[in-house]
Protein backbone atom coordinates (compact mmCIF):
# COMPACT_ATOMS: atom_id res chain seq x y z
CA UNK A 1 0.00 0.00 0.00
CA UNK A 2 1.48 3.29 -1.03
CA UNK A 3 0.16 5.34 1.89
CA UNK A 4 2.25 3.33 4.36
CA UNK A 5 5.47 4.28 2.57
CA UNK A 6 7.17 7.03 4.65
CA UNK A 7 9.15 8.31 1.65
CA UNK A 8 6.05 9.59 -0.12
CA UNK A 9 5.84 13.37 0.05
CA UNK A 10 2.59 14.61 1.52
CA UNK A 11 0.84 17.94 1.23
CA UNK A 12 1.41 20.78 3.66
CA UNK A 13 -1.16 19.46 6.12
CA UNK A 14 -0.29 15.78 5.98
CA UNK A 15 3.39 16.25 6.74
CA UNK A 16 2.62 17.91 10.06
CA UNK A 17 0.46 15.10 11.36
CA UNK A 18 2.07 13.30 14.29
CA UNK A 19 4.36 16.25 15.03
CA UNK A 20 4.48 18.32 18.17
CA UNK A 21 6.47 21.19 19.65
CA UNK A 22 9.59 20.28 21.57
CA UNK A 23 8.95 21.07 25.26
CA UNK A 24 12.64 21.77 25.76
CA UNK A 25 12.66 24.39 23.00
CA UNK A 26 9.24 25.81 23.87
CA UNK A 27 10.17 26.49 27.49
CA UNK A 28 13.95 26.85 27.33
CA UNK A 29 14.53 29.29 24.47
CA UNK A 30 13.01 32.39 26.15
CA UNK A 31 14.75 31.73 29.45
CA UNK A 32 18.13 31.02 27.85
CA UNK A 33 18.01 34.11 25.63
CA UNK A 34 17.23 36.37 28.59
CA UNK A 35 19.95 34.74 30.67
CA UNK A 36 22.48 35.08 27.85
CA UNK A 37 21.56 38.76 27.53
CA UNK A 38 22.18 39.20 31.24
CA UNK A 39 25.73 37.92 30.80
CA UNK A 40 26.50 40.76 28.35
CA UNK A 41 28.20 42.94 31.02
CA UNK A 42 30.98 40.34 30.99
CA UNK A 43 31.91 41.44 27.45
CA UNK A 44 35.27 43.22 27.30
CA UNK A 45 33.99 46.75 26.72
CA UNK A 46 36.03 49.55 28.29
CA UNK A 47 34.26 52.90 28.55
CA UNK A 48 34.30 55.82 30.95
CA UNK A 49 30.51 56.07 30.89
CA UNK A 50 27.90 53.30 30.79
CA UNK A 51 27.11 52.58 27.15
CA UNK A 52 26.36 48.86 27.15
CA UNK A 53 22.57 48.43 27.17
CA UNK A 54 20.94 46.06 29.65
CA UNK A 55 20.42 43.31 27.07
CA UNK A 56 18.78 40.90 29.51
CA UNK A 57 16.09 43.43 30.32
CA UNK A 58 15.64 44.41 26.66
CA UNK A 59 15.24 40.75 25.66
CA UNK A 60 12.75 40.30 28.51
CA UNK A 61 10.71 43.25 27.21
CA UNK A 62 10.88 41.85 23.66
CA UNK A 63 9.62 38.41 24.76
CA UNK A 64 6.92 40.05 26.85
CA UNK A 65 5.71 42.19 23.93
CA UNK A 66 5.83 39.30 21.45
CA UNK A 67 4.31 36.59 23.67
CA UNK A 68 2.56 38.22 26.64
CA UNK A 69 1.55 35.02 28.44
CA UNK A 70 4.77 33.10 27.87
CA UNK A 71 6.68 34.08 31.00
CA UNK A 72 4.87 33.88 34.34
CA UNK A 73 4.88 36.84 36.71
CA UNK A 74 7.23 35.09 39.12
CA UNK A 75 9.87 34.87 36.36
CA UNK A 76 11.12 38.31 37.41
CA UNK A 77 12.66 36.82 40.54
CA UNK A 78 15.01 34.21 39.02
CA UNK A 79 15.80 36.32 35.95
CA UNK A 80 16.52 39.38 38.09
CA UNK A 81 18.59 37.25 40.46
CA UNK A 82 20.73 36.00 37.58
CA UNK A 83 21.05 39.54 36.24
CA UNK A 84 22.19 40.76 39.65
CA UNK A 85 24.99 38.22 39.64
CA UNK A 86 26.46 39.52 36.39
CA UNK A 87 25.43 43.17 36.09
CA UNK A 88 27.42 44.62 38.97
CA UNK A 89 24.32 46.23 40.43
CA UNK A 90 23.58 45.92 44.15
CA UNK A 91 22.06 42.55 44.96
CA UNK A 92 18.28 42.68 44.76
CA UNK A 93 17.98 45.59 42.33
CA UNK A 94 17.51 43.31 39.31
CA UNK A 95 15.04 41.16 41.23
CA UNK A 96 13.00 44.23 42.16
CA UNK A 97 13.15 45.93 38.76
CA UNK A 98 12.49 42.80 36.68
CA UNK A 99 9.55 41.85 38.92
CA UNK A 100 8.06 45.35 38.86
CA UNK A 101 8.48 45.54 35.08
CA UNK A 102 6.69 42.23 34.55
CA UNK A 103 3.86 43.24 36.88
CA UNK A 104 3.51 46.66 35.23
CA UNK A 105 3.62 45.13 31.75
CA UNK A 106 0.96 42.61 32.75
CA UNK A 107 -1.29 45.38 34.08
CA UNK A 108 -0.74 47.32 30.88
CA UNK A 109 -1.58 44.23 28.86
CA UNK A 110 -4.87 43.89 30.74
CA UNK A 111 -5.75 47.50 30.02
CA UNK A 112 -4.60 47.64 26.38
CA UNK A 113 -4.57 44.08 24.98
CA UNK A 114 -4.18 45.13 21.32
CA UNK A 115 -1.05 47.01 20.44
CA UNK A 116 1.13 47.32 17.39
CA UNK A 117 4.85 47.58 16.85
CA UNK A 118 5.07 51.31 17.53
CA UNK A 119 3.13 51.04 20.77
CA UNK A 120 5.31 48.12 21.90
CA UNK A 121 8.43 50.12 21.09
CA UNK A 122 7.09 53.11 23.02
CA UNK A 123 6.14 51.01 26.05
CA UNK A 124 9.45 49.15 26.01
CA UNK A 125 11.31 52.47 25.69
CA UNK A 126 9.47 53.84 28.70
CA UNK A 127 10.26 50.71 30.72
CA UNK A 128 13.92 50.81 29.64
CA UNK A 129 14.25 54.45 30.67
CA UNK A 130 12.63 53.75 34.03
CA UNK A 131 14.82 50.66 34.48
CA UNK A 132 18.05 52.52 33.76
CA UNK A 133 17.22 55.48 36.01
CA UNK A 134 16.03 53.19 38.80
CA UNK A 135 19.13 51.02 38.49
CA UNK A 136 21.32 54.14 38.67
CA UNK A 137 19.49 55.33 41.79
CA UNK A 138 19.65 51.90 43.42
CA UNK A 139 23.38 51.77 42.71
CA UNK A 140 23.83 54.86 44.85
CA UNK A 141 23.87 57.52 42.15
CA UNK A 142 22.55 61.00 42.73
CA UNK A 143 19.78 62.44 40.64
CA UNK A 144 21.29 65.42 38.84
CA UNK A 145 21.52 66.70 35.30
CA UNK A 146 25.13 65.53 35.10
CA UNK A 147 24.05 61.98 35.91
CA UNK A 148 21.30 62.16 33.29
CA UNK A 149 23.93 63.14 30.74
CA UNK A 150 26.05 60.15 31.72
CA UNK A 151 23.20 57.68 31.34
CA UNK A 152 21.81 59.28 28.16
CA UNK A 153 24.02 57.33 25.68
CA UNK A 154 22.99 54.07 27.28
CA UNK A 155 19.32 55.06 27.10
CA UNK A 156 19.53 56.10 23.44
CA UNK A 157 21.41 52.95 22.45
CA UNK A 158 18.97 50.76 24.37
CA UNK A 159 15.92 52.36 22.76
CA UNK A 160 17.41 52.11 19.27
CA UNK A 161 18.44 48.51 19.87
CA UNK A 162 14.96 47.33 20.89
CA UNK A 163 13.55 46.80 17.34
CA UNK A 164 16.57 44.71 16.40
CA UNK A 165 16.23 42.64 19.56
CA UNK A 166 12.48 42.26 18.96
CA UNK A 167 13.18 40.97 15.45
CA UNK A 168 15.77 38.53 16.81
CA UNK A 169 13.26 37.35 19.42
CA UNK A 170 10.64 36.79 16.71
CA UNK A 171 13.13 34.61 14.82
CA UNK A 172 13.90 32.72 18.03
CA UNK A 173 10.17 32.30 18.58
CA UNK A 174 9.98 30.46 15.25
CA UNK A 175 12.78 28.19 16.48
CA UNK A 176 10.92 27.73 19.75
CA UNK A 177 7.79 26.59 17.93
CA UNK A 178 9.65 24.22 15.62
CA UNK A 179 7.77 20.99 15.26
CA UNK A 180 9.58 17.74 15.86
CA UNK A 181 8.46 14.24 15.02
CA UNK A 182 7.06 12.29 17.93
CA UNK A 183 8.43 8.80 18.39
CA UNK A 184 5.97 6.19 19.59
Amino acid sequence: MELANPNIRRDAFGRTINRDHSPLLAIGVPWLTILSGSISPMLPVIASVPVLPPLGFIILMAWRSLRPGLLPLWAGFPLGLFDDLYSGQPFGSGILLYSLALIAYDLLELRFPWRGFWQNWLVASLFIILYLFSAALLAGGEFSFLRIGLVAPQIVLSILLFPLVAHLVSLLDRLRLLRVRRIR
